[in-house]
């Protein structure tokens, strides 16, 4: 790749929306799927940002919830790019609920993507590599290959078991 290493700073993206009852169940908790949505949207703005290319998501490597999201809380959005490898980035996304009355901020759930760039005819394409300039920045990188490193091992364990009788 001929683009110079990028710093995650200049890709990070923000989502902001307000939770309405088309998005919750009978309950009032916003659906987890209408949170994942959210995640894959804003990871794949990041991932546009970083590679400057269209982008599919991958995979999923985490997504937990550590707390609901009610109607009429904003949902706030927010995605790093922590890794990139040949073809592959790792985006971290961060997603908060505002309790807009209160103004109280809390962190609801964290996931980790692996978003992959494509070129025009919809092939891997090279992205370009990341500059973590933080110490913020260095750890999400170590963090991203480790969690790369256990990916691929697994997928290893998996394949080779198959061949086993």
């Amino acid at each position: 790749m001929d683009s110079p290493p990028r710093p995650p700073s200049e890709s990070a993206s923000v989502l902001t929306r307000w939770m309405g009852i088309a998005e919750a169940n009978i309950a009032g908790n916003v659906h987890g799927g209408t949170i994942m949505k959210l995640c894959d949207e804003v990871a794949g703005i990041a991932a546009i940002r970083h590679s400057g290319r269209r982008v599919v998501t991958a995979g999923v490597d985490r997504m937990n919830f550590l707390h609901p999201v009610l109607v009429g809380d904003l949902v706030i959005v927010r995605a790093t790019v922590n890794a990139a490898w040949r073809t592959s980035m790792e985006v971290g996304v961060r997603v908060e609920r505002e309790h807009v009355r209160t103004g109280e901020v809390e962190h609801t759930s964290t996931a980790y993507l692996t978003m992959v760039a494509l070129d025009e005819e919809g092939r891997p394409a090279e992205v370009t590599p990341i500059d973590a300039q933080s110490a913020e920045e260095r750890r999400r990188e170590r963090e991203a290959e480790l969690r790369r490193r256990n990916r691929l091992s697994e997928r290893r364990e998996m394949v080779g078991s198959r061949a086993a009788p």
